[in-house]
C-alpha cells in the first residue's frame, strides 16, 4: 500500500471489482516493522459496489474507497469487553444527520436539530442489528463536503449489501473493536484487488 496511515493497526477491506458487492476485511497488527495479519471476516459493500472516495456522490449506494481513520465507535449494544476505543451508545434521539442543508453534516446528533431533517437522515436505533456495534470511519468526516456523503460506518451485517458502508459478521465486529487501540492510530484502508481504485493505490 502506499500509506497505512502511520500506525500500528490497519483494517481492509477488499473487493475483487468495484462492481462487486462482497469482499474480505483484514485487520492487521504492525510489529517490528512488518504487519501480520489478527483476523479476517467476509464483507458486505454497498449495493452500488465500490466507487472513488473523493469523487464520491450521495445517494448512489457506493461504498468510498480510500484511507480513514476511525474516530470513534458507537452502538445499540454496550461494548464488547477489552474496548478501548470511544464509545457511544445509541439512544432514542440519536440520529446521523444526513441533511446536505444542515450545519451538523455527516455527525452524530443527539438529539437532532431544527436544521437536520428527519427524513434526510438516519436515526440510529432504527437498526439495532446493523448497529448493533459500529465503528464511525473518517470518511468526509473531518471537513465535510456536502453531497458527497455521509454516516459510512463499519457495521454489523444486515440481509445484504449495504446503504455505502462495510459490514461484517457481528463476532468479527466485536472481536476488531476488543482488538483496536486508539494509541496505535487505526486506519481502515477500502478498495479493489486491482484498476484504479486498487487497494494498494491508498
Amino acid at each position: 500500500m502506499a500509506d497505512t496511515g502511520g500506525g500500528a493497526q490497519l483494517i481492509t477491506a477488499e473487493a475483487p471489482t468495484a462492481d462487486a458487492t462482497r469482499g474480505t476485511v483484514v485487520w492487521w497488527q504492525r510489529h517490528n516493522g512488518r504487519w501480520r495479519q489478527v483476523g479476517s471476516a467476509p464483507a458486505r459493500f454497498g449495493s452500488g459496489g465500490l466507487t472513488e472516495g473523493t469523487t464520491r456522490v450521495q445517494g448512489t449506494s457506493t461504498t468510498p474507497t480510500g484511507l480513514y481513520d476511525l474516530p470513534f465507535a458507537f452502538g445499540t449494544e454496550a461494548a464488547p469487553p477489552g474496548t478501548a476505543m470511544p464509545y457511544r451508545r445509541v439512544g432514542p434521539d440519536s440520529w446521523w444527520c444526513e441533511d446536505n442543508a444542515s450545519a451538523s453534516y455527516n455527525r452524530w446528533v443527539d438529539p437532532r436539530p431544527a436544521d437536520c431533517a428527519a427524513a434526510e437522515s438516519e436515526r440510529l436505533a432504527d437498526h439495532p442489528v446493523q448497529y448493533g456495534r459500529a465503528l464511525v470511519t473518517g470518511f468526509n468526516y473531518d471537513r465535510p463536503v456536502h453531497g458527497r456523503g455521509a454516516g459510512i460506518f463499519l457495521h454489523v451485517n444486515g440481509k445484504g449489501a449495504t446503504a455505502g458502508c462495510v459490514s461484517v459478521p457481528a463476532g468479527a465486529m466485536a472481536r476488531i473493536l476488543s482488538w483496536l487501540r486508539p494509541s496505535a492510530h487505526p486506519h481502515l484502508a477500502l478498495g479493489t484487488a486491482y484498476g484504479p481504485t486498487a487497494l494498494t493505490r491508498y
